[in-house]
C-alpha cells in the first residue's frame, strides 16, 4: 500500500515537474518573448561594439601621441622659420606669436557630411 502511494506520488511531482518546464519554454518562445530577446542582445551589442570603439579610439590617441614625441611634432616650431601657408592664410599666427588658428566665421561650406541637400 506505501509502495503504490509513494510510486503514485513521485509520478505526479514528475509530471508537474515536466509541465512546468514544458510551460516555460512555450513561453520563452512566443513571438513577444523572442522579440525582446532579440532586443536585449541587440543592445548588449552595441554597448560591447561603443565600448571597442573607445578603446580603439584612446589607443589611437596614445600612439599617435608616441609617434608625436619620437617625430618631435609637438616640439615648438622655431620662431625663425616662415609660418605655414594655411595659418598665415587664416591670419591666425603672425610671425612671433603664438596664438590658436581660428576658424573663418561666415564659411559657405559645411563641415556636416550627413547633411541632406
Amino acid at each position: 500500500m506505501f509502495r503504490r502511494t509513494f510510486w503514485f506520488t513521485a509520478g505526479a511531482a514528475a509530471g508537474v515537474w515536466a509541465t512546468t518546464k514544458v510551460n516555460r519554454k512555450l513561453k520563452k518562445l512566443t513571438p513577444e518573448s523572442l522579440a525582446a530577446q532579440a532586443a536585449n542582445k541587440a543592445i548588449d551589442a552595441g554597448h560591447r561594439l561603443k565600448e571597442f570603439a573607445l578603446d580603439v579610439r584612446d589607443g589611437m590617441a596614445q600612439r599617435e601621441a608616441e609617434l608625436g614625441e619620437v617625430l618631435g611634432l609637438n616640439a615648438h616650431p622655431d620662431p625663425e622659420l616662415p609660418t605655414q601657408r594655411r595659418i598665415a592664410a587664416i591670419g591666425g599666427e603672425q610671425s612671433g606669436d603664438n596664438k590658436q588658428i581660428k576658424y573663418i566665421d561666415n564659411t559657405t561650406y559645411s563641415y556636416n557630411r550627413n547633411e541632406d541637400h
